[in-house]
């Protein structure tokens, strides 16, 4: 616990840091519903109203956790190899810097769903809740996953938004068919329904948990297997 809040102060050491974590989602959610529109009627998609608004909000805070996962990974390796070689054990090490992220994620989510309220009439809005912060949890795990594997800051970040972009343009209610390759599939579908004021089916919640789950443990296992093999 120790380490992970040491974790998590390290990523906040920057005023600046905490500002876009919070700003950042809210200022997407309330200026975006309308270009998500725009996009999906362009795409073949049928995207309008409170449901863009709500996929904005999912969207708003993956690409935060997605960056901030990437970052906490990519710049950690020093700091990491020394602190595993000290005693503290890779997985132990992985752990930590997994805990911090999610925390820094569930502050993005939140921002992006209070800005969604505010923005929107969410008729469920536990089940909103719940998708954007699958959302969050998603693609922190891909962005600990690219900064576990690639060594450049401009690189892992391309790879980052490259993940993003395509996932965005192909998902639901963009697409007229959601790519199978969507990583934030199950997610969105839980959204797009809040924001239509419909309850999503016990099917969908455990798809929805399963895709998290593999998520979150691709990520740790990445990570930790990184951090044995710079040992």
């Amino acid at each position: 616990m120790t380490r992970t809040l040491a974790f998590t102060r390290e990523q906040l050491r920057a005023p600046f840091a905490l500002a876009l974590l919070i700003a950042v989602p809210a200022l997407f959610v309330a200026a975006a519903a309308g270009v998500l529109a725009d996009f999906a009627r362009a795409l073949g998609g049928g995207l309008a109203g409170d449901a863009a608004a709500s996929l904005g909000a999912g969207w708003a805070a993956a690409f935060i956790a997605g960056s901030l996962g990437f970052f906490q990974a990519a710049s950690s390796r020093g700091a990491d190899r020394r602190l595993a070689l000290a005693g503290a054990g890779p997985g132990r090490v992985a752990a930590s810097r997994i805990l911090a992220s999610l925390a820094l994620a569930v502050v993005a989510a939140a921002a992006g769903f209070i800005a969604l309220q505010l923005r929107a009439d969410i008729v469920h809005p536990w089940h909103a809740a719940a998708a954007v912060l699958a959302f969050a949890l998603i693609y922190l795990s891909v962005g600990v996953v690219i900064g576990s594997v690639v060594d450049g800051a401009l690189e892992g970040s391309l790879a980052v938004a490259f993940v993003f972009l395509l996932d965005v343009f192909s998902g639901p209610g963009m697409a007229e068919s959601p790519a199978p390759y969507s990583v934030s599939r199950k997610a969105a579908d839980v959204l797009i329904a809040s924001g239509l004021g419909e309850a999503s089916p016990g099917a969908d919640w455990l798809k929805l948990g399963a895709a998290v789950t593999i998520a979150l443990a691709a990520a740790l296992a990445v990570f930790a297997y990184s951090a044995r093999s710079r040992l």
